[in-house]
């Protein structure tokens, strides 16, 4: 059976993302990059800078907003995907995407395969590069900043091929069918600022 992944249909039978093994460095360095625990708040060194987050921030909780009705909680959850992009080196509009197709924007989204939060974290990586707490995945920050951190990883793998990356973190690796997805799902959330 076929589902619906934000506004997008995807086939059934999704794979999830793999596990397999890891050297011990960059086991090493991926646990690193998720262990810094600051909190979200971007700094901007110009006033220019500041000014396009903000019509970012605006033009994409306008967006949202159907899907998160609280203002609070949706200007949190952005400005969160915002700065553990940004920390990740990633493309905030993709990762918006692969947010819409993945969970369709739930925080306690739960596959078939066991995949879990807003990016459907396979409960391995809490094992491999966490501290082994799957329930932590649906924290907000804890799952951002994972589902970054493994797709900065992927990339990195596939040398920079987005569409590599991203069949990889779907399990689906070859196919074209998640990238496709998270490609048209991120055109909705393009934005001059982003």
């Amino acid at each position: 059976m076929a589902a619906l992944a934000g506004n997008v249909w995807l086939p059934p039978a999704r794979a999830g993302q793999l596990e397999e093994p890891l050297a011990d460095s960059v086991r090493t360095a991926l646990s690193a990059a998720i262990a810094n625990g600051s909190p979200p708040v971007p700094e901007f060194h110009d006033t220019e800078r500041r000014l396009a987050y903000l019509r970012w921030l605006g033009a994409n909780s306008e967006r949202l907003r159907r899907r998160k009705p609280d203002f609070q909680t949706r200007i949190e959850f952005l400005q969160t995907v915002w700065y553990e992009t940004r920390r990740a080196g990633l493309d905030t509009t993709m990762v918006l995407g692969l947010i819409q197709v993945e969970s369709g924007f739930r925080k306690f989204a739960i596959s078939s395969v066991g995949a879990r939060g807003y990016m459907q974290i396979m409960p391995f990586w809490a094992r491999l590069i966490g501290d082994g707490d799957v329930g932590g995945l649906f924290h907000m920050q804890t799952n951002l900043r994972f589902g970054c951190v493994i797709l900065r990883h992927y990339l990195d793998r596939e040398r920079g091929n987005a569409f590599m990356a991203l069949g990889r973190y779907n399990g689906s690796r070859g196919k074209d069918v998640y990238p496709n997805a998270v490609q048209a799902a991120a055109r909705q959330w393009a934005h001059p600022d982003a």
